[in-house]
């Protein structure tokens, strides 16, 4: 799958040392899981599930700038159980230096759009953890609205929803 600036790929077991670049990041990690860089045991294990997941058609694809092949982020359509629903998070991470150029969005609306026109899913979600506020605002202009508030691993996270009428 591509967008205007960027490509999108697979995860494969030789992208250890990508996801475990883009997970060392701080500030990008804040607001991903428990807040902090990853371990290299949490990044293989996740790296193992990322792989997993794309078995789908689902799950998080590296996404790359098209002019320079440099490594923008990582995103896709996460599998998830909120309350006991399953559901399909439109989920997007984009490495710290190419924050505000609006890769986030960018990311999110390719999978609105792959979620609703390819995969025919009348519901989609994201999950952004509070004081995430560019997160909450790439969700919103992709269409999708707060709906409510849950716990996720010990934090209180929003879940923003899109569906198809």
């Amino acid at each position: 799958m591509e967008t205007e600036r960027l490509i999108f790929r697979k995860y494969t077991k030789n992208d250890f040392d990508l996801l475990f670049e883009m997970t060392r990041e701080p500030n990008m990690m804040k607001f991903i899981r428990h807040g902090g860089p990853w371990t290299k045991e949490e990044t293989m294990q996740s790296l193992e599930k990322f792989i997993n997941w794309n078995k789908d058609d689902k799950g998080l694809l590296l996404a790359f700038n098209k002019e320079d092949n440099k490594l923008i982020g990582t995103s896709g359509l996460i599998p998830q159980i909120i309350e006991g629903n399953d559901e399909l998070e439109v989920g997007y991470w984009v490495v710290e230096q190419y924050w505000g150029m609006g890769y986030g969005y960018e990311q999110a609306k390719a999978w609105k759009e792959y979620g609703m026109d390819h995969l025919k899913q009348k519901r989609l979600i994201s999950l952004i953890q509070h004081g995430n506020v560019g997160s909450m605002k790439v969700a919103q202009k992709n269409g999708m609205k707060h709906e409510k508030d849950v716990d996720i691993i010990g934090k209180n996270v929003a879940v923003y929803s899109i569906e198809v009428k």
